[in-house]
């Protein structure tokens, strides 16, 4: 593909880990502890160093002026910046990457500055950087980035980008490698991230993410601008993968002009995943009949209207296959479909 430029606001986490580098395979291997009964005081850090604070990992780097972050309890962490930094970014979070549902909350401050807050991590085998954009200032980090579709999660639609980087600096030191972008639409300082939904996303885009997974922090950057953040970042529960589901899926409609069948996708604790494969149209309208209690909370690569009772999807440019994630509700019978055309 075609490289995109490199923009400013990009070059800092490159710096970060090219002079941070040894600090940072130092822990991003490691497990973090259960917090200890006595919680470790608030501590206040302004040059670039990683570590652990009450049960969290933490990392915080910059490349000059006044720039600040404070550990606070639990996976809470408050920063400010000015004008004389260039550059800076720092957050709470986990050592080790994973499919796990985080839920943030707190004040992000951006201004009409060029910031962003963003669930933050690297991969190896392959390399890879990748971010989770919910919030952000004057500048769309997703400018200038290769648009692969949308995924829709946790109540919005993110759009799915990829970049590269030549020869730049990583936790690896000098490498070439990509970068997978989640950016959300509306903007937002609180909510919850399934992150497993975009790892899926991503890879159903073609975009795969290494075997072995590095640290994965809920980030406040700064570049060239002035700004704070209070954020508290903490893991949700149910986002394990299990088995896939044995129930028999219903057939397709083939009294109808075209054909829809279901297959299994992945199980969660709380939700399942269905595929869907269309045939015999380009055209189509399938209809999804929901048992009771259940909703629609993720869908791709289709145009997917309604969350419970009968839900409609229709071609989104994406091609003839489409999937969507089932909230159970303790209802594991898959919904029954149907498929016309439009």
């Amino acid at each position: 593909m075609t490289d995109i430029p490199i923009q400013p606001r990009r070059r800092r986490l490159r710096i970060l880990l090219g002079t941070a580098c040894t600090a940072v395979l130092a822990v991003a291997g490691t497990v973090v502890a259960a917090p200890s009964a006595h919680a470790e005081a608030d501590r206040t850090v302004s040059s670039n160093t990683t570590g652990t604070h009450n049960g969290y990992y933490f990392s915080f780097w910059k490349d000059s002026g006044n720039a600040s972050m404070t550990l606070r309890e639990n996976g809470r962490y408050s920063s400010s910046w000015d004008r004389s930094t260039n550059n800076w970014v720092g957050g709470k979070g986990w050592a080790t990457g994973s499919r796990r549902t985080v839920t943030y909350s707190g004040s992000y401050n951006p201004g009409n500055n060029n910031t962003y807050l963003a669930l933050y991590g690297w991969t190896r085998n392959p390399l890879i950087e990748y971010y989770i954009v919910e919030n952000f200032g004057s500048y769309n980090p997703s400018s200038g980035a290769t648009r692969m579709g949308t995924v829709t999660s946790d109540g919005g639609t993110y759009d799915i980008l990829r970049s590269q980087r030549v020869n730049q600096p990583s936790i690896d030191g000098t490498q070439t490698f990509y970068q997978f972008w989640s950016v959300r639409q509306s903007k937002r300082s609180s909510g919850t991230i399934t992150i497993g939904n975009h790892f899926d996303a991503w890879a159903r885009a073609g975009l795969n993410l290494g075997t072995n997974h590095a640290y994965q922090i809920m980030a406040t950057e700064g570049y060239q601008s002035a700004g704070s953040s209070d954020i508290t970042v903490s893991e949700g529960g149910g986002s394990n993968p299990g088995n896939p589901g044995t129930t028999t899926p219903p057939p397709g409609n083939p009294g109808s002009n075209c054909t829809a069948t279901i297959s299994a996708g992945e199980k969660f604790g709380d939700r399942f995943n269905l595929n869907v494969a269309v045939s015999n149209a380009s055209n189509w309208v399938v209809t999804l009949n929901l048992n009771g209690g259940q909703s629609i909370q993720n869908s791709w690569n289709a145009a997917v209207t309604g969350t419970s009772g009968t839900v409609t999807a229709r071609p989104n440019g994406s091609g003839n296959n489409f999937g969507v994630t089932i909230m159970a509700n303790g209802n594991w019978t898959w919904p029954t479909i149907g498929c016309r055309t439009g």
